[in-house]
């Protein structure tokens, strides 16, 4: 119950900030391989939206993970990149686009769509762990 309760916060949160903030509407997305050069040249953090299942499963290296239904309660642990690129990814992008919008909302200036997520990333030749 309280499992579902937190995706309907998320949901709520996310359109109400659509409601609320036209730019949010506009989301910037970014490839794999601009993610990864962008990542190992540590001008960026990717954070990691899926469930733990699926992290445990596979992962980016050096990505930050908060599941989405859990970003708002998070925040705090990605302050000091408020400022800084952050760039969300999921399984295939669904998922990291809301939270893009609840970075957004939250004050954060240079956020990221990881297009096609993990699975693009996959494609690409990219390393996971």
């Amino acid at each position: 119950m309280r499992f579902l309760l937190k995706y309907f916060q998320v949901g709520f949160m996310v359109l109400a900030m659509g409601c609320a903030n036209a730019d949010v509407d506009s989301i910037d997305s970014i490839s794999p391989k601009e993610a990864s050069v962008m990542a190992s040249e540590q001008k960026a953090v990717i954070v990691d939206v899926r469930e733990d299942s699926e992290w445990n499963e596979q992962h980016i290296p050096g990505a930050i993970h908060i599941p989405l239904a859990q970003l708002t309660e998070h925040l705090s642990e990605l302050k000091q990149y408020k400022d800084s690129p952050v760039i969300t990814q999921c399984r295939a992008g669904g998922r990291s686009a809301k939270a893009v919008d609840v970075l957004k909302l939250a004050g954060f200036s240079k956020v990221y769509n990881m297009e096609g997520g993990i699975i693009a990333w996959d494609n690409a030749g990219l390393k996971t762990q």
